[in-house]
């Protein structure tokens, strides 16, 4: 979730975010991975959008800050819709990170899901202002995979965890790390649309709280938008 700002001098829309981390898995190390993380990958396209035939380069400047004494309450009576709240912990249900929903300020995270390089927390990101999994998951003969593909996509053999293994069995599907953004990506948030409705916000309050997970008490199912 974030805002959209408009800067008509520079000829830049930028998306401002923040991310508030909570739990017992934070550090400071998390917390610079994700906020590089993001910002570098999403603003690596360049991506330009074209508002009354001139071109606007997009932009995505988050912060991710420590918020070890986060309470419900201080995530109920949010009202900023730059910011986003995400627990991290060692022990996830269904052993992944994920968010509440398409659009949505609130999530999980794993703590190994975070390590640098992994493009786990620009993944996630991505579904916070709109985006969900493509719905053809082979990607053989497609190149490199786009930042909102998930884990067990099919891609060629230099992006797997393995390069050495047939598709689709162990070690033989998409390698996180090998995620990017495209200008695609960009394309599809419809940032175009919405300014053009005057909504210069992106996302949705979900405002929910997670308790830390306990090995004795998984649900029976996994969360959707990981």
């Amino acid at each position: 979730m974030g805002i959209i700002e408009i800067d008509q001098q520079k000829a830049h829309i930028t998306i401002v975010s923040n991310l508030f981390f909570y739990g017992n898995g934070i550090s400071e190390e998390i917390r610079k991975n994700a906020e590089d993380e993001i910002n570098d990958m999403w603003n690596a396209p360049r991506a330009l959008l074209w508002l009354n035939d001139y071109p606007y380069l997009v932009c995505f400047n988050t912060k991710v800050f420590l918020f070890p004494d986060l309470t419900p309450a201080d995530i109920l009576a949010n009202k900023n819709p730059r910011n986003n709240y995400v627990r991290v912990e060692e022990f996830a249900y269904g052993n992944i990170s994920f968010v509440d929903g398409l659009h949505s300020n609130t999530g999980y995270f794993k703590v190994e899901n975070l390590y640098k390089g992994s493009t786990t927390v620009a993944h996630e990101y991505g579904h916070t202002i709109g985006l969900p999994h493509p719905s053809d998951l082979d990607l053989r003969g497609h190149g490199q995979p786009g930042i909102m593909y998930p884990r067990g996509t099919l891609v060629n053999p230099e992006y797997q965890y393995d390069p050495t293994k047939q598709a689709g069995e162990a070690g033989g599907t998409m390698h996180p790390k090998f995620r990017k953004v495209y200008q695609e990506d960009i394309n599809d948030l419809g940032l175009g649309h919405l300014i053009k409705k005057k909504v210069h916000v992106i996302g949705k309050f979900s405002n929910r709280y997670h308790h830390a997970h306990l090995n004795n008490d998984r649900p029976a199912n996994a969360p959707a938008w990981a």
